[in-house]
């Protein structure tokens, strides 16, 4: 548009910015409510034991996990409070860093994890997954890329969009 400058931001482009923030609000929410009433589980905890579940010997440097799970150091440092509360989580001192510190996940929160699991996907699937088509879905992460270049695509993106969605089970559970 010839004399607007960069900063302006149509209406239209303010419209699909509020889209997106609302489809994550209400997936998140979504899957949030269903966790915590079937498993007393917020989003936040079980995106924690995922993370860890996933990483070598099912422990990460808080710094690291602070990074995956989208919190500030001091949001993972009281979440991860609750979790050790709970049994889930322990912490561990770092060998090699004397300040620092590894999250690790216990066998009792492998357990909660696996029991949620299923939960999760139901949600993701029903909320996001069975809402576009493959060719929608595709194009989604083709955008998504776009956005974050400096990202290596997640696995799944080479798998079919329609198959079974599957995770990797918790590591000793």
């Amino acid at each position: 548009m010839a004399g607007e400058s960069r900063e302006a931001i149509s209406s239209e482009e303010l419209a699909v910015w509020r889209m997106l923030q609302r489809a994550q609000v209400r997936i998140t929410r979504a899957l949030e409510a269903d966790l915590l009433v079937q498993h007393d589980l917020p989003l936040a905890s079980y995106d924690v034991l995922m993370q860890l579940s996933e990483s070598p010997d099912r422990r990460l440097r808080m710094n690291d996990l602070a990074d995956r799970v989208l919190l500030s150091r001091s949001g993972l440092t009281r979440l991860i409070d609750r979790l050790q509360r709970d049994g889930l989580v322990e912490r561990e001192a770092c060998p090699s860093d004397a300040r620092g510190l590894y999250a690790v996940l216990t066998g009792d929160g492998a357990v909660r994890l696996a029991e949620a699991t299923p939960t999760f996907l139901r949600g993701v699937r029903a909320q996001f997954l069975d809402v576009l088509d493959a060719g929608e879905l595709r194009q989604c992460a083709a955008m998504l890329n776009k956005l974050f270049p400096d990202q290596a695509p997640d696995q799944a993106l080479d798998q079919d969009w329609r198959g079974p969605v599957e995770t990797r089970p918790p590591a000793g559970a």
